[in-house]
């Protein structure tokens, strides 16, 4: 019997562990964390074997096959001693495509990957399409393939995902852009996580699609390394020479595979940065055979999506906005630009090499102060206390949350906004970004 050790026992490794007991497996799951109680009673029901809190090098290293959870890096011990063996390190994504020859739509970029994924989720749902969350939101892959198959998966791939993707194949793959971000996980260098990226491309065929941004100078370049065989559907904000859906005369319009159009106006979502997520998930839609009134009609009404330019509340006339999922400087960017009021911008949190150059401009052009909120701001100061200084930028640094909001509201006037779109991860004063975005929201609904 082929044994598969799964290493973390989150969502995904979790999933992974029922899907290779279910396909037959001699199954071992290892968590260096304490792993929750509800994954524990989901191993425990399938007679699943779990450690946790450590990692037992004889159950590991005799693996034929090692899944590892997206979160560890290679260069975690275990890790580092396993592909010394030899073992094949796949991921989650990679094991549940053997398994299943259900249609993969797989979605990636530095930014907007979950909108652009829970757009796409939205549209299928009301078209009556059976279609499945996964990846980096929604349920595992595996475990629906095990025991909740759909005849569609719509899924968020991480760089760390598409790291440990071989086989694996997309049928309709989206590329929304390529910025820097994770660099720490990639030796500092930015080619390396540009090759990652690019990997949601490989094995596809004719028969596929891809979807991606006319106007990333990364992608463009990037593409003349590749025989792309799959369809092409690039999109821009404008209409350029090649660009398949693009803005035009306030008309949102897609050209193939048979032409779309609607008022730019009636989009649910707005911002620059939207318009690009809006048009890959109405190509995707299209190319998809959805009937374009349940298109129309689901980029109408399209809610949005939590921890992303999320309205937390306004207090005393000012308006809080809750952008925690903003974990690195093109994000910031974006938030930053679609802001039209004086603001109050919290930035900060665990640096992943951020080069905040991209949003200097705009900061001195769009607010009225930074609050710094992290373990250790340093680097914020180093980079923007003087140039703050001449433009009468004032600066309040802050190491928790309460402390953080507090002083926002004795910076922001009637008519500003407070944004919290921090550039940085947020593991040093946070257990994620949810709980970032989730203490920022009780604060201000409790003003």
């Amino acid at each position: 019997m082929k044994r598969i050790v799964i290493l973390g026992a989150g969502e995904s490794g979790a999933g992974a562990a029922a899907l290779a007991k279910k396909e037959g497996y001699d199954v071992f799951v290892s968590d260096m964390s304490a792993i929750k109680d509800r994954y524990k009673k989901m191993l425990d029901s399938r007679n699943i074997p779990w450690e946790e809190g450590t990692h037992t090098e004889g159950k590991i290293l005799d693996a034929d096959e090692i899944i590892k959870s997206p979160g560890i890096p290679n260069e975690a011990p275990i890790v580092k001693k396993a592909i010394e063996r030899g073992i094949p390190i796949i991921s989650e994504i990679e094991f549940a495509g053997r398994y299943t020859h259900s249609k993969m739509i797989c979605i990636t970029g530095s930014n907007g990957k979950t909108t652009t994924t829970s757009l796409i989720y939205h549209i299928f749902k009301a078209a009556g399409y059976d279609a499945g969350l996964a990846g980096n939101i929604g349920n595992s892959l595996a475990l629906q393939v095990a025991e909740d198959p759909h005849e569609y998966y719509i899924i968020e791939l991480s760089s760390f995902q598409l790291d440990n993707m071989y086989d694996f194949r997309a049928n309709i793959a989206i590329l929304l852009n390529i910025t820097p971000d994770h660099l720490d996980r990639y030796d500092n260098c930015m080619q390396n996580y540009v090759d990652s990226k690019m990997r949601i491309i490989q094995n596809q065929t004719e028969e596929d699609s891809f979807i991606y941004w006319n106007d990333d100078p990364i992608i463009k370049r990037e593409l003349e390394k590749y025989d792309i065989k799959a369809i092409q559907y690039p999109f821009s904000e404008l209409k350029e020479k090649g660009s398949i859906g693009y803005i035009e005369e306030g008309k949102y319009k897609l050209e193939q595979p048979t032409p779309f159009n609607m008022e730019q106006e009636a989009l649910s979502l707005t911002g620059k940065h939207n318009i690009y997520n809006s048009l890959a998930a109405g190509l995707t839609a299209n190319i998809a055979g959805v009937h374009h009134d349940v298109i129309r009609e689901s980029l109408g009404n399209f809610p949005g999506v939590e921890h992303r330019l999320e309205h937390a509340g306004t207090v005393r006339g000012v308006t809080y906005i809750n952008d925690s999922k903003a974990t690195n400087v093109d994000a910031c960017w974006y938030a930053l630009e679609s802001m039209n009021t004086p603001t109050v911008l919290i930035i900060g949190g665990k640096d992943k090499g951020n080069d905040y150059t991209e949003i200097k401009d705009l900061v001195l052009n769009k607010c009225r102060a930074l609050v710094y909120l992290g373990a250790d701001n340093t680097k914020l100061h180093g980079f923007f206390d003087d140039i703050a200084k001449e433009k009468g930028i004032q600066i309040r640094d802050t190491h928790s949350m309460p402390d953080c909001v507090k002083a926002c509201s004795e910076l922001a006037q009637p008519g500003d906004t407070v944004l919290l779109s921090p550039c940085c991860a947020s593991f040093d004063l946070f257990k994620n970004m949810e709980d970032r975005g989730e203490q920022f929201k009780t604060l201000v609904r409790n003003m």
